[in-house]
Order: structure tokens, then C-alpha cells, then sequence
């Protein structure tokens, strides 16, 4: 964990047109409680990167049997983010490696089974219960909570044969500390394209 990184980033959330100008007018993020998040428990953000956020959205549209998206569309933020459990880091991989191998004991004693990220790795469910268990346990000994996680995902197809960079690679942002959201923005039509 760290705070090395510059004071703060710009991040970019998927959401419904109606949500998009909710969150610009004042309203608050709601917080993601899934299984499978990757990052564990929190609002998610695109880092950098307005258009695939914007993406994001439309596939959640086909996706979603709940119509939570009727009309794709993406909002920036400003995020400081403060005490952040730092994928892109030795520290940050050496953290969730040793949360990973206490959750392993844990799970053993009590005669039960880790999760499992699903095969395509869209529903990742070992992975947000490494991470939740890594909170619980920094919450049980009163450490300081982790404010944010950032990670790198390689998602698509390579951008050409032979390619070691794909279509979809980001890097994704989950904010746990609702106080690190600065600001609420819209974004540009010409950030979109």
C-alpha cells in the first residue's frame, strides 16, 4: 500500500444517461457489492480512459436482463486516491499474495472451499474474496483502510498477430472511500470518439 502516486487521477464511470446526470447534479455513488468484482467492494472507475468506460456501459446494456442501462453514457471523477492497495506494485502483489495464502489457511481449517474466477475471468470471485478478506483483515488488527485498489487487466484480442497488447487493457480503479470522490464532471463529446 501506498501513497506515492500523484495526488489525484482521472476516472470514468459506466453508467445509464438518468444515473450519469444524478452523480453530475450531487447524488452519490452507489458502491458495487458483487462476489465477483474484481477489485473487491466498491465504485468502479475507468482510469484514463473516458471512451471505455463509455463502452463498458453499452456492453452492460446488452448484457443486463435488468435493463439497468437504457441509454449508455460515462461521467468523470476526480479521484484522490489516498491510501491505495496498488496492483501495478511489488508492495501491492506481495499483499494480496500473502492475503491470498491466509484466506487459503483459513478456508482449509474450516473444511471449505475457495472460490473460483470463472474461466473467461469476466466473474472473478477467488479474486474479490482475496481482496475482502485482505479489508477484513487490516479492519480486524485496526489498521487503516485501504481507500482505493487499482489494477491492470489485459481483456480482447491481441491488437494484431503476435501482439502482446490487447484491444481492451486497462486500468481499472475501485474506490472504497466515498470521500476520495472529489468531483463529478461530464465528459466531452470529443473525449468519446
Amino acid at each position: 500500500m501506498h501513497k506515492l502516486a500523484s495526488a489525484f487521477i482521472l476516472g470514468y464511470h459506466g453508467c445509464d444517461a438518468t444515473v450519469a446526470e444524478n452523480l453530475i447534479g450531487g447524488a452519490k455513488f452507489k458502491q458495487s457489492q458483487n462476489e465477483y468484482d474484481w477489485l473487491g467492494h466498491g465504485v468502479y472507475f475507468w482510469e484514463s480512459n473516458p471512451k471505455r468506460g463509455l463502452d463498458f456501459a453499452k456492453e452492460l446494456k446488452t448484457l443486463s436482463n435488468k435493463q439497468e442501462i437504457k441509454t449508455p453514457a460515462v461521467v468523470g471523477a476526480i479521484i484522490d486516491l489516498g491510501l491505495c492497495l496498488d496492483l501495478t506494485t511489488s508492495a501491492g502483489i506481495q499483499q494480496v499474495r500473502t492475503s491470498y495464502r491466509r484466506l487459503e489457511e483459513v478456508t482449509y481449517v474450516a473444511q471449505s472451499e475457495l472460490p473460483k474466477n470463472s474461466d473467461d475471468l469476466l466473474r472473478r470471485y477467488l479474486d474479490c474474496a482475496v481482496i475482502e478478506f485482505l479489508h477484513g483483515v487490516r479492519s480486524n488488527a485496526k489498521d487503516t483502510e485501504i481507500d482505493s485498489v487499482r489494477g491492470i487487466f489485459l481483456e480482447g484480442a491481441p491488437v494484431y498477430a503476435g501482439s502482446g497488447f490487447f484491444e481492451k487493457t486497462h486500468i481499472q480503479i475501485c474506490v472504497r472511500n466515498p470521500d476520495c470522490i472529489k468531483g463529478v464532471f461530464k465528459v466531452p463529446a470529443n473525449q468519446l470518439n
